[in-house]
This record gives structure tokens, sequence and C-alpha cells, in this order.
């Protein structure tokens, strides 16, 4: 069977599902249940300094549903913790100590200044716990008071933090970044400037779920009023894959270990961010959604796919699909494929004629034969966009067959087509 030990950032787990800081984690009692089912770590939700207690409001959530699917995206506008520091330091320590083969790392956040950083370390180095994930995503609530994304979103801030916690712990840094920026190599590149173990993302997404049309408020409502909050769930799963991806594969990162968070639900997502450089997975809303159990399926898919694969460990297939993340003009000109419609499987829904007719190349031909709708595709205005195929609901209807013959791999930098080489060889 595949070994799924999970190596990353100076910590060991037996497998790479982790719970991400979050509700799920803010509790001894929560933490030894993911333990029992199976979870092979945990990032302890965020812990503060001592000082003003955290106050959180109700209502707290608000979601996505689409379509018939449940819970596609959630938005959450909870703070850091709201239990005592003292408390959470003595149930991590306890954890940790009942739990020594698990992966458990505390996340942090205190203000932008040396001192206090320094002075919550050497509290969660009594703890014995795996590492600190340094919390610089969280889009609400703490960012307005300098905090969260108010740091993550910029890329001093974070190396200077990040090269604090490394001077004044040694204990393995994880940096959890923001998506709520326009370039995610910035913050990244800066946290490897300041030493950082691994990195972690995404975090939450800045979002309104919502609006209640009756109460005219953003969703969820406190008492008639409501705030942005944090978007995760299946929703972000392709934001983050395109950032764990964009990490992986800058020269400047310098291979960093990743721990990929966001829409992780089932062994395959898992999979796709390994493929694509990240270390261990994070998860959050589908274990709320579904309890902790889910990792049964997680671990079970994830090893027999390995073993189908002939992959005897992560390592064999981790960032074994970055070397096919390319640019767009890096992208082969001469590769063509047409839509073919397998008649034998169509249902006349007619989805593919109406799509292609109203919003694409007018592609595919309606006719009445025998008193029956068929469809078939007009292969000379065919241009392969594959709309067709996502819109049909029958699986294997619709294939996209390659139809160029094996023509040389031309890039647009090569293409005769772009101006560029137009001016060269005028």
């Amino acid at each position: 069977m595949a070994d799924l030990t999970c190596k990353i950032g100076g910590v060991t787990s037996p497998n790479p599902f982790w719970l991400a800081s979050a509700p799920p984690t803010d509790k001894e009692y929560n933490v030894v249940r993911a333990f029992e089912a199976g979870w092979g770590g945990v990032v302890w939700k965020t812990l503060g300094e001592d000082g003003p207690p955290v106050v959180n409001v109700s209502s707290r959530y608000g979601a996505v549903h689409y379509n018939g699917t449940k819970l596609a995206g959630l938005n959450n506008i909870e703070l850091i913790t709201d239990r005592p520091l003292d408390v959470n330091l003595k149930e991590i320590a306890r954890v940790k100590k009942n739990w020594p083969d698990r992966a458990l790392i505390v996340s942090l956040m205190v203000p932008c200044e040396e001192k206090a950083w320094e002075k919550i370390l050497k509290r969660v180095e009594t703890t014995g716990c795996d590492g600190v994930e340094l919390n610089f995503g969280c889009p609400h609530g703490m960012s307005e008071r300098g905090m969260g994304s108010a740091v993550g979103q910029v890329p001093e801030y974070i190396k200077d933090v990040t090269t604090w916690c490394k001077k004044h712990t040694k204990m393995p840094v994880f940096v959890k970044l923001t998506p709520n920026i326009t370039n995610i190599l910035h913050p990244a590149r800066a946290a490897v400037l300041g030493g950082a173990d691994a990195v972690s993302l995404i975090n939450t997404i800045n979002s309104i779920t919502g609006v209640d049309l009756d109460l005219m408020s953003p969703e969820p409502v406190v008492n008639g009023v409501g705030a942005h909050g944090g978007y995760c769930g299946p929703a972000v799963k392709p934001i983050a894959l395109c950032m764990v991806g964009e990490i992986a594969r800058d020269p400047a990162c310098k291979k960093i270990p990743i721990s990929g968070i966001g829409g992780v639900s089932t062994w395959r997502d898992a999979a796709e961010f390994i493929s694509l450089g990240a270390g261990s997975v994070q998860v959050c809303t589908a274990a709320m959604h579904y309890g902790f159990k889910i990792i049964d399926d997680m671990t079970e898919g994830l090893s027999n796919w390995m073993d189908d694969k002939g992959y005897k460990t992560l390592d064999d297939f981790r960032g074994k699909a970055v070397r096919n993340y390319k640019n767009w003009q890096d992208l082969d000109m001469n590769y063509e494929i047409k839509a073919v419609i397998h008649e034998d499987k169509c249902i006349q829904c007619g989805l593919c004629h109406i799509a292609c007719e109203d919003t694409s190349h007018q592609a595919i031909r309606a006719e009445k034969k025998d008193g029956k709708r068929v469809y078939s595709v007009i292969t000379d205005e065919c241009v392969g966009c594959n709309l067709c195929l996502h819109v049909s609901p029958v699986d294997g209807c619709i294939t996209m067959e390659r139809i160029d013959n094996g023509k040389p791999y031309m890039t647009w930098l090569e293409d005769p087509r772009n101006p560029a080489n137009m001016k060269k060889t005028a």
C-alpha cells in the first residue's frame, strides 16, 4: 500500500490531511475527536496575545448554495479564538503529549511589533507543539486592527515579522498568505526572504455571499446589518490551485514547502494540490459540512489512487504537474481538437446546440430525422473550445478529438502570425 507519510517544513504527520485553523480546531475536545478519526494534523485556531477579550457576533456564517449543492461556498465573520490564551496553551500541551505522532501547528496573530511576537512565541514553545503558522490572511475584523491581511498585503511587513519569529524561536515557522492581493508571488517571496520554513495558502477571500432582499442587508445578518467576511469552500479551489502553482514554479520562491488550502473536500482535491507542489493540505469547510469521518474517504481514496498509479510515496508525484503549468504564450499553437457528438449517448436535450449557437461559434447543426432531434458538429466552424462538452449533461456524449496530425510544437513567440515575427520577416 502507498505510504501517506507527510513531511513538510520540518514537520511530520502520518498523512497529509490537516484541519485548518478554524472553529474545528478551537479546543481540545474537537482536536482529539479529529485525531481519533484519523486526521494527520491540525493547525490550532489562531491565538492572540493577552489583553482585551475577543468578542464574536451572532450570526457568523453566510453560504452559497448552488443548483441544489449545499455549501458550495462558505463565508465567515468569526474572529480569532475567544478563549483565554492560558486555557488554549494548556490544552495544546496536553493534546501534543497524548498524540505525539500527529502534526500540531499553532496559528498566531498579534500586533506587528517584535516584542509582541517574541512574547507569544516563548509561551507557545512550552507546549511542545510542532510549529507555528503566522496568520497574515484573515480579511475581516482583525485586519481592521492592523493584523491579519493588513499585514499579509504588505510584503515588507511579512518579511519583518517572519524574520522576528525565526530569530525568537527554533520552531518551524509557516506563513499563511492572503489571496486578497494582486500577485501572490510578492508576499510569498517576502516570506522566503524572512526565512520561513513553509507557506500556507490560501486564506479566505474577502466576500459578501449574498444580500437579504427583505432586510436589504449583506449576509450573514447581525441585527439588520452585515459585513464583509472570508470566503472558503469548494468554490475557491480553482483560485487556490492557481496560487499554489504560481509559488511552486517561481524560482525566487526557491521551492519553499507549501501547505495547500482552499476547497479541499475529497482525495482527488488533495492529489491535485500535491501535484502542483503542496506538501500537506488543510481542510475546513468539508469537515464543517460532513464531520471528521470524511478522513476515511480521503486517506483510502488517495492511497488507492496512488497504488493504481504506482506511486509509493507522496514525493513520487508531488509537483509533477508544475512542469506542465505554463503561461499562455508557451502553449502549442499547432495543437487542434474538434468536438464529436456520439449519437448513441445523446438524449436530445439540445444544450450543446443552444450554447454553441447563442454564445459560441455556431458549430453544431440541429436537424430532425424520423421525428427525432439529431445534433452534429460542423467541423469547419468548430474551434475546439470545449463549451459543448462542459454543458452536456451526459458523460461521454461529447468528446474532443485531436485532428492536427502531430504538427510540431509551436508557441506564440514562434508563430509567424505573431506581429513581432511578422515585423522580423517584413
